[in-house]
């Protein structure tokens, strides 16, 4: 059920007629295109099948795969190939901090046989893993360099969408990542030379490929890096992916996902056949249970919760450097992201609806919940 666009479509031109909603792949008598001129409870009840779908991508692709499994495979190829004294294992270390533990929690009690996911998703009992596998055969890595995806998905015209805080913010975000790394990476890489033969940072770059990636050239993921500028863009992806990213696709889950028809973790009835059939009664009836429906609003609740001890952007108290140039970057990184802290608190005032997901003051170092 993907062939979905609302309301919000963020690009209407790409659909002649953005506002419709179709429940099913493949066009027939069966499947009606829903339009706002149709019933009201018609209309409602289409809309709240694109959310929980649209719930189902967002929980197991954008966060699962794409935040959290990835991030895990870039900790474990810096535990298995980088030294601890090696420059990028100290700039990286911070960012896959409780990363491996988590998603092993995660195996555990949420993703497992009879975990969360089957007590409360639909994609529950392996759709789940279908969903992974198949995001997976798909996995592209300019998706993770954060202004690729916005123009992929043609969302870099601030003209035709002005406002669009998650793509202004992010990107500001990305710039101060990458301004730090490049800051940092300058200091010990003199040339493209430098990197090239830096085998222990080739090590890295190929375990991700090779052992993560299953050596699927398809993903665009590079085996090799070979110049600085390259080395700066995969670094800032590992940096912002583990960091930024993760806040902005984590932390606003309870926000949006705890009225349950705005996020229904699962649908009772099958998606209407025919208009003109629909009514409370069947809504409330497609809607999940009360037993399913407080499974999803403890796991929203929890997964919205910072750490007692939370490490957030920028903060590094363990000082892995103690050169002098390393710890003037770090300075300059924390200023940088305090003046976006600041612009967005400025903007959020009197808001009625402030967006703050990318806020560095909210953005934990690592994925750790």
């Amino acid at each position: 059920m993907r062939k979905l666009c609302t309301d919000s479509c963020p690009r209407p031109e790409l659909n002649p007629d953005p506002w419709r909603c179709e429940l099913k792949q493949e066009p027939g008598p069966d499947n009606p295109i829903f339009l706002p001129t149709d019933d009201k409870y018609d209309w409602l009840l289409a809309k709240i099948w694109v959310r929980s779908t649209d719930f189902h991508v967002h929980q197991t692709v954008t966060h699962l795969l794409k935040t959290h499994l990835m991030s895990e495979v870039f900790g474990i190829a810096l535990y298995r190939q980088l030294p601890a004294v090696h420059p990028l294992f100290k700039l990286l270390v911070p960012h896959v901090r409780f990363t491996i533990a988590i998603n092993t929690k995660a195996r555990e009690q949420l993703i497992c046989e009879c975990g969360l996911f089957d007590k409360a998703n639909g994609t529950g009992g392996g759709g789940h893993v279908r969903m992974v596998q198949r995001a997976m055969s798909e996995l592209n890595y300019k998706s993770f360099c954060f202004p690729e995806s916005i123009k992929m998905r043609g969302l870099d015209n601030t003209e035709a969408l002005p406002y669009y805080y998650f793509r202004d913010d992010g990107l500001r975000v990305w710039e101060a990542v990458q301004s730090f790394v490049t800051e940092v990476v300058n200091i010990y890489y003199d040339d493209d030379e430098a990197v090239q033969t830096d085998q222990e940072l080739q090590a890295f770059v190929k375990d991700v490929f090779v052992y993560g990636l299953k050596d699927n050239k398809s993903t665009g993921f590079p085996k090799t890096v070979k110049t600085i500028e390259k080395l700066i863009e995969y670094l800032t992806v590992v940096i912002f992916t583990a960091s930024a990213q993760h806040a902005a696709v984590n932390f606003g889950q309870y926000d949006w996902c705890s009225w349950i028809p705005n996020s229904p973790p699962t649908m009772r009835q099958p998606p209407p056949c025919q208009k003109g059939v629909v009514n409370v009664e069947y809504i409330i009836e497609s809607l999940p249970d009360r037993g399913r429906s407080c499974w999803h609003l403890g796991a929203v609740w929890a997964l919205s919760q910072f750490q007692d001890n939370e490490l957030f952007l920028g903060m590094y108290p363990d000082e892995h450097f103690i050169e002098k140039p390393v710890k003037e970057a770090i300075r300059n990184f924390q200023v940088h992201l305090q003046e976006i802290s600041n612009r967005i608190a400025e903007r959020n005032k009197n808001k009625k609806l402030p967006y703050y997901y990318f806020s560095p003051d909210r953005i934990p170092n690592s994925v750790a919940v």
